[in-house]
């Protein structure tokens, strides 16, 4: 029989005024992922897929390393969306043909008087038929296990997205606004001097 496990967890990020709205930096699906995940567990799939191999989790004795394939997608409203839409776990077979991951979330950016405010909503759930014994184990304790799991896994992608989303939104900028500044430099006309 499989065990359902699931965590929710939303986040707000107050971003700091930059000479170019942040709805521009969200429109590359690429920063964002590379601001939710270590760079070097990314593999790029197509323009809006990307392949995540996440850390080892270990579940009471059990260490399995899944590895997510997510969409990711700009709206026409600027909201950014989410979404899994194929998953592998490595190292234990059994489990890997007996096991489903979805997580579906979104980031929206609202306009305030102070700048722009990002909110956004993550929802992860896995179904797991588990092999004995863990499968003679309570229900209770199993799930409120396997939910404290994804918890801190989407506690450790809500601390990444903090940290490293403005950080990599601030350099976007700055390499925006020079190569502006290279483009303006190169179009001016040098000026003749009279004699």
């Amino acid at each position: 029989m499989a065990t359902r496990f699931t965590a929710s967890l939303s986040v707000e990020i107050a971003v700091p005024e930059q000479p170019i709205p942040i709805q521009h930096y969200l429109r590359q699906p690429q920063r964002l992922v590379n601001a939710l995940v270590d760079p070097t567990r990314i593999q790029q799939l197509s323009e809006e897929v990307f392949r995540l191999k996440m850390r080892p989790l270990t579940f009471m004795t059990l260490s399995i390393q899944p590895t997510v394939d997510m969409r990711v997608w700009a709206e026409s409203n600027g909201i950014i969306c989410l979404r899994s839409v194929g998953c592998q776990i490595l190292g234990v077979e059994y489990i890997n043909q007996r096991f489903t991951l979805n997580l579906k979330g979104y980031l929206s950016p609202h306009e305030r008087s102070a700048g722009t405010l990002l909110t956004g909503k993550a929802d992860l759930e896995v179904q797991v038929e588990l092999p004995p014994p863990f499968s003679f184990m309570p229900t209770s304790i199993l799930e409120a296990t396997g939910n404290g799991l994804l918890k801190s896994v989407l506690m450790t992608v809500k601390q990444r997205l903090l940290h490293q989303l403005l950080a990599d939104y601030r350099r976007w900028v700055i390499s925006q606004t020079k190569e502006i500044e290279v483009a303006d430099k190169s179009t001016e006309l040098p000026i003749l001097g009279t004699e």
